[in-house]
C-alpha cells in the first residue's frame, strides 16, 4: 500500500514541486523511513490512520538509532512534504505533522572570506593561462552576484544581459530570479567569451551555457570545488572553504555595509527571510569587533 504512497509522491515533487533528482531522493528516503518504523508492529496503518502520536514515537525511534538532531529536522521536513501531498491529493483529512517538534539545531555561523582573502584568492590565478582568465569571470560571477555553485555552473548565454548589468538565475525549485552583476564580473565574462570561448569548439547541446571545460562542455560542480581549494593553498589562505564560502561572504559583506536584509534575500533566492537572517547575526560579530576595536570604552 505504501508503494502507491510513495509512487504518487515522487510523481508530485517532480511535476508539481520540480525538484532535483537528488531533492525526491531525499524526500522519499525520509517517507521510506517512516514506512519501515511503521512495519515494525506487524501493520502499516494508511497515513491517514496516523496521529501526532504515531509520528512522536518515530521521532524517538530516530533518536534511539543514533540520528543528529540535524538529520531528524531533515527527515521532518520531508514527512510534512509528504503530509502536503496527501492533503493535496485528498488522501487525508488532517495533517498529524502540523504540530510535530522537530529537535533544536544549533545555529552554526558559516565560514566567509574577509574581501582582503577574496582578493588574495582572486590574486593568485595566473592570468597569462587562458583557463585563468574563464576562471577569474567565475569567481567574480560566484562573489558579485552570491550564486549555488549549481546555479552558476548552469548560467547560459542567453541569460546574461551586459548592457542592464543582470544574470537570470534558475534557482532551487526551478524558480527563476534576476541578480545584478558587478562591472568586474562583466569584464572578464566579456573578455572570456571574447578571446577564450568563442575560439572553442563547442559540443551539441552545450552552446548556451556560459563557462565551458576545454571540451567545449557544461562545467561540473566538483571542478569549481577543486579550483577553488587549489587557490586557497596557493593563496595561503587557510580556512576550510569552498564554492559556498564566496555566496556566503556576498551576503556577509552586503550586510555588513548596511543592505537591506529584503533585498539580500532576494538576491540570494532564500523563500523564507529566517533563512537570510543568520547574515545579521555575522554582522553582530562585526559590530561588536569594531567597537571592541575603535569605541575608547573599550580600549584597555
Amino acid at each position: 500500500m505504501w508503494k502507491t504512497y510513495l509512487k504518487g509522491f515522487k510523481a508530485w515533487l517532480q511535476l508539481e514541486k520540480s525538484l532535483s533528482d537528488h531533492s525526491v531522493t531525499a524526500y522519499l528516503h525520509d517517507v521510506e523511513l517512516l514506512a519501515r518504523y511503521l512495519s515494525l508492529d506487524g501493520g502499516m496503518p494508511a497515513p491517514g490512520d496516523l496521529t501526532l502520536a504515531n509520528l512522536q514515537l518515530f521521532l524517538r525511534w530516530l533518536n534511539e538509532l543514533g540520528m543528529s538532531a540535524a538529520s531528524q529536522a531533515r527527515i521532518i521536513s520531508g514527512i510534512r512534504g509528504f503530509f502536503t501531498y496527501c492533503l493535496a491529493e485528498q488522501l487525508i483529512s488532517n495533517d498529524p505533522s502540523t504540530l510535530l517538534e522537530a529537535p533544536k539545531t544549533p545555529r552554526n555561523l558559516p565560514d566567509t572570506l574577509s574581501i582582503q582573502e577574496i582578493d588574495q584568492l582572486l590574486g593568485a590565478l595566473d592570468l597569462s593561462k587562458p583557463e585563468s582568465i574563464r576562471n577569474k569571470a567565475i569567481l567574480e560571477t560566484l562573489y558579485s552576484c552570491g550564486l549555488r555553485v549549481s546555479e552558476l555552473v548552469n548560467l547560459t548565454c542567453s541569460g546574461y544581459y551586459p548592457k542592464e548589468g543582470f544574470i537570470r538565475i534558475i534557482g532551487k525549485g526551478n524558480k527563476e530570479r534576476l541578480v545584478p552583476i558587478g562591472s568586474n564580473a562583466m569584464k572578464y565574462i566579456d573578455q572570456y567569451q571574447q578571446h577564450i570561448r568563442q575560439h572553442q569548439r563547442i559540443q551539441t547541446g552545450q552552446e548556451d551555457f556560459l563557462f565551458l571545460n576545454r571540451s567545449g562542455r557544461q562545467l561540473s560542480r566538483v571542478m569549481i570545488f577543486y579550483l577553488i581549494k587549489s587557490l586557497a593553498i596557493q593563496a595561503g589562505i587557510n580556512k576550510n572553504i569552498s564554492p559556498h564560502t564566496f555566496r556566503h561572504s556576498f551576503a556577509t559583506h552586503l550586510v555588513e555595509g548596511g543592505a537591506d536584509l529584503r533585498a539580500v534575500q532576494e538576491m540570494l533566492g532564500h523563500e523564507s527571510i529566517t533563512t537570510t537572517e543568520i547574515y545579521t547575526h555575522l554582522n553582530r560579530d562585526f559590530l561588536r569587533d569594531t567597537l571592541q576595536k575603535y569605541h575608547p570604552s573599550y580600549r584597555s
